[in-house]
């Protein structure tokens, strides 16, 4: 009868093993559209793949040698396989624990203890052999779910770790672009400097033909020579920061500095027009580190119910089976030798209960701590790509109004120097000419890296790079 009731208990046990806390599903709420903006077309860049979103060959290949040797990304990859096997392994940790073993032994008994003098008495022997073999096992009744907490913890960890591999590559894609796009410019401004240069050496020519002729002063001369080094100066500085950029692209892609192959032109490369966005929900499911912050605050839900369900009595059922014999060749004397016992009990967290309901406060906490990085990811990926936005909108207009004055200043410089010629305009007209196109060309070329650099940004921003 007592055995009955046992067994009713113990099926009682088991059959609330299903028993769990349930987590509060957290959302975050996103406006309807991106600021300055009433679109509602879901069509996104992001879906875009990156070999199909750039165009230029020679960026292509930076990109794909910096994904195959960037040392951050492979050890991203490792972390991935890391987290699988964790997660492979949280598999079996509702699966019983069972262990073969095998013993032998052998006791010489004192002839003057109670034993020895049984031994030899009953056996006609001063020693004592034992031999076992056989299986053990052990299994915890995952009653309050904290094995199946532990689960989806390690899911989410896993998860969680390809989206944090996905959310690098972004990164390193729109790092190499961006760079790239920066060396064109250097070059663009480097060809500028230097044509700006014979110019100026064509104008300190005529000042040096008329200041022989005694028709400038020697002021004239050294104006103009000073014109003419500003450009001069610029040339090593262009070429210091060419240089500098390329091993930045080096170190990014896990090789030692070295020069970046390119055939492009910032001028032939056509800036996109038009690039869609999508809507700001689709940020949820698009940005790999939005995804990463929500599978945290899951991880971070089941290390609440972990930490839960520590608080409540586990329990524990073991079981031993095998054969024994206290002599060798009756060891495997099937059925005489054969031997199994089975227990069951319940463990109750006592004096360490202080600290394991401090363990379950700190997990709430660090729960609430990662629903509001979630919050704080998707705000902050809601405002990058409405920054993204508003530069690629002003941006255009501020090409179109430097594109202007370049072309101005253009006809300016050639007007001042015929007028040079004919003794019409002064050295110093044609000095500020010169000098004012060397800046506004600059600028122009440093506008449309900025143009080209905020339409990545804005890929990047929307999720897109990953795939």
């Amino acid at each position: 009868m007592k055995n009955s009731f046992k067994i009713k208990i113990l099926i009682s046990l088991l059959l609330i093993g299903n028993v769990s806390f349930s987590q509060k599903q957290q959302k975050v709420e996103v406006p309807a559209y991106y600021r300055n903006s009433t679109n509602s077309d879901t069509t996104s860049i992001a879906d875009i793949k990156w070999k199909s979103f750039f165009e230029e060959n020679d960026l292509i290949a930076l990109i794909d040698k910096a994904l195959a040797k960037n040392n951050d990304l492979q050890i991203a990859q490792k972390n991935i396989e890391i987290a699988r096997l964790r997660f492979g392994q949280s598999k079996w940790g509702s699966i019983p624990r069972i262990n073969g073993y095998a013993t032998a032994t052998t006791t010489r008994l004192s002839d003057n203890s109670l034993n020895g003098i049984s031994a030899n008495q009953f056996l006609g022997q001063k020693h004592l052999e034992d031999y076992s073999a056989g299986l053990n096992l052990a299994w915890e009744a995952d009653i309050w779910g904290k094995i199946r907490n532990q689960k989806k913890a390690a899911q989410a960890a896993y998860l969680q770790s390809t989206e944090v591999r996905k959310a690098l590559q972004t990164s390193i894609v729109a790092a190499v672009s961006d760079g790239f796009y920066d060396l064109l410019m250097l070059d663009a401004q480097l060809e500028i400097a230097k044509k700006t240069l014979e110019l100026n050496d064509s104008t300190l020519f005529a000042v040096n033909l008329q200041y022989e002729a005694g028709q400038v002063t020697l002021l004239a001369k050294e104006q103009t020579e000073s014109q003419r080094l500003i450009a001069a100066q610029l040339i090593p500085e262009l070429e210091k920061n060419i240089q500098l950029q390329e091993n930045a692209i080096a170190v990014l892609s896990g090789t030692f500095p070295e020069a970046a192959e390119r055939a492009s032109k910032l001028e032939t490369i056509a800036v996109k027009d038009g690039l869609s966005a999508g809507i700001p929900s689709q940020l949820l499911s698009k940005r790999p580190d939005v995804k990463s912050a929500e599978l945290a605050v899951k991880a971070a839900d089941a290390k609440v119910g972990v930490t839960r369900a520590s608080l409540y009595p586990s329990l524990n059922i073991s079981a031993v089976g095998g054969v024994n014999s206290y002599e060798l060749n009756n060891w495997f004397n099937i059925p005489a030798s054969l031997f199994g016992s089975i227990a069951g009990g319940l463990t109750a967290p006592l004096l360490n209960g202080k600290r394991l309901r401090t363990e379950y406060n700190v997990a709430k906490a660090e729960q609430e701590q990662a629903v509001l990085h979630f919050k704080q990811t998707v705000i902050t990926a809601y405002g990058e790509v409405s920054s993204a936005l508003a530069k690629i909108d002003k941006l255009e207009k501020e090409f179109k109004l430097a594109a202007e004055r370049v072309a101005t200043l253009q006809k300016a410089v050639n007007n001042a120097n015929l007028l040079f010629k004919s003794a019409m305009a002064t050295y110093l007209e044609v000095n500020i000419a010169e000098g004012n196109l060397l800046q506004a060309e600059l600028e122009l070329a440093n506008i449309k890296k900025e143009r080209l650099s905020s339409n990545v940004e804005l890929y990047r921003a929307l999720g897109g790079g990953w795939e």
